[in-house]
C-alpha cells in the first residue's frame, strides 16, 4: 500500500510540473516568444491545456477577476501540495506504516534481564 501512496505522490508531482509548464508556455505565447502556428508548439500547448484546464476551470469560476493576472495555477498547486503533504503523507500513509515499539519498559528505560 505504501508503494501505491508513493506512486500517487509521484503523479501529483508530475501534475504540478505540468501546471508550471503550462503557465510558462502561456507567458511565452503571450509575449510572442514561441509561435503557436508551429505544429510542435501547438501540439504541446494543446496537450497541456487539455491536461490542466479541467482542474483550473472550477478554480477560475470562484476567483475574483484580477485583470490580466491568472492566479488559478498557484491556487491549484497549493491545493495539490496540501493534498500530497497533509492528506496523503499526514493521514493516509501512517495508517499503513508498521507501528514502532520502543525497546524497554513503559517508561522507555531499557531493562536488563
Amino acid at each position: 500500500m505504501l508503494a501505491l501512496i508513493g506512486f500517487i505522490a509521484m503523479l501529483i508531482n508530475v501534475y504540478i510540473w505540468i501546471i508550471i509548464a503550462g503557465a510558462v508556455l502561456s507567458w511565452l505565447v503571450a509575449f510572442k516568444v514561441v509561435n503557436t502556428h508551429n505544429q510542435f508548439v501547438y501540439t504541446v500547448a494543446d496537450a497541456i491545456y487539455r491536461l490542466t484546464e479541467p482542474a483550473l476551470r472550477p478554480i477560475r469560476r470562484f476567483l475574483p477577476d484580477l485583470g490580466g493576472i491568472d492566479i488559478s495555477p498557484i491556487v491549484l498547486i497549493f491545493g495539490l501540495i496540501f493534498l500530497r503533504e497533509v492528506v496523503l503523507f499526514g493521514f493516509i500513509a501512517p495508517l499503513f506504516m508498521p507501528t514502532y515499539q520502543p525497546m524497554g519498559g513503559a517508561d522507555g528505560a531499557i531493562t536488563i534481564q
